[in-house]
């Protein structure tokens, strides 16, 4: 898979820009600031349908404009896709493959990207629901089904934790709060479908982790990952446990079992990583999660992702620099920014384009 053209059209500082990417290696540089991380934050908006630095679309809007347009061309074996995204200030976005209409959640159908950036260390070291978002955008890039049951598993635990607070403000006893029913059964039905997929990924995962750690860091450390849930396997067990939660629930006013609750635990050589591991331990696991995704990805029916590596040269050694390119440059296309050029191993500078203050003003 590969993106062979990015239009952008007030997106973030960007006017009006159009650049070619070529197969193999492509390097966007230019000194910070200047727009190289929204061009490809762009391409990861429509992979996953939203951005990996802030939680609202505004942002993404050129300042002063209602809307912003970004338009890619898309080829995945032999066959080429016409990919165009209206984000709106006002109003819900809209897209289109090829033309036609799209829900924005289909458009992983389309393009799959795996993202390398400095914030992946955050995977390692930050509280669990980084590792969620991580499995549950993976998970959508195989199945692209289940962003729409995210989304209801989203609507019911808020529905369900404001009847909670409700009733602790009017001091209700579980008894008396059978509404809250309805919202069990949703979640029970929803909460198995999603921890079940994280089960099935993380099995699948895991053997990709730990071979990509090893290459990575360059040594024999096993990594190893887990989830941890409070979710039972099967539906009457989960009501029960939900039943026996009930007066803690209503003391705190907060949904406490179910999949919001999970974690994915990163363990290096049997020690939990984001209490032992070393920065540049750290940092190799951070990078194993992402190679692995993009091996498991390679490994179904969607051929290779688009690898983006944005700005995780500068924070590497020059060992894990040169593993870090020879693993990525495997892939049918590989984007990667920088502010120094010279962070970059060689393999991975076919081809350059240079940008300043949200203009490409060199292509070649």
């Amino acid at each position: 898979m590969r993106v062979s053209r990015l239009a952008l059209t007030d997106f973030r500082n960007y006017r009006a820009a159009d650049v070619v990417f070529e197969s193999g290696a492509n390097l966007l540089v230019g000194r910070n600031g200047q727009g190289k991380t929204n061009m490809v934050e762009s391409l990861v908006w429509i992979a996953t349908g939203s951005s990996h630095r802030v939680p609202t679309d505004v942002a993404l809007i050129r300042a002063g404009e209602q809307r912003a347009i970004v338009r890619c061309s898309v080829t995945n074996d032999e066959r080429a896709f016409q990919l165009d995204v209206e984000l709106n200030a006002r109003g819900a976005n809209r897209a289109q493959a090829n033309g036609q209409n799209v829900r924005i959640r289909d458009l992983p159908r389309y393009l799959q990207a795996v993202l390398f950036s400095p914030e992946d260390l955050q995977l390692v070291r930050a509280d669990p629901s980084g590792r969620r978002r991580f499995l549950d955008e993976l998970a959508v890039m195989r199945a692209p089904r289940l962003a729409g049951v995210h989304s209801d598993l989203d609507r019911v635990l808020k529905q369900r934790n404001s009847l909670l607070k409700s009733a602790r403000a009017a001091r209700l006893r579980p008894d008396d709060l059978t509404t809250l029913e309805v919202w069990d059964g949703r979640l029970i039905e929803l909460g198995l479908e999603v921890t079940r997929t994280r089960r099935a990924l993380v099995a699948d995962l895991a053997p990709h982790v730990d071979a990509s750690y090893r290459l990575v860091a360059g040594d024999e450390h096993a990594a190893r990952i887990a989830l941890v849930t409070n979710v039972p396997d099967d539906a009457d067990a989960f009501r029960a446990l939900l039943a026996e939660r009930r007066r803690d629930e209503l003391d705190r006013g907060v949904s406490l079992v179910g999949p919001h609750r999970d974690d994915l635990e990163l363990h290096l050589n049997d020690l939990l990583a984001r209490h032992y591991a070393s920065h540049g331990e750290s940092w190799s696991f951070a990078l194993a999660l992402k190679l692995a995704s993009a091996e498991l990805l390679r490994d179904g029916s969607g051929g290779d992702p688009v690898m983006i590596l944005d700005d995780v040269f500068a924070e590497l050694d020059a060992g894990r620099r040169q593993r870090l390119a020879e693993a990525a440059g495997g892939f049918e296309q590989v984007l990667i920014t920088a502010a120094v050029e010279d962070d970059v191993p060689d393999a991975l500078r076919d081809h350059r384009i240079r940008i300043v203050g949200g203009e490409v003003v060199d292509d070649a």
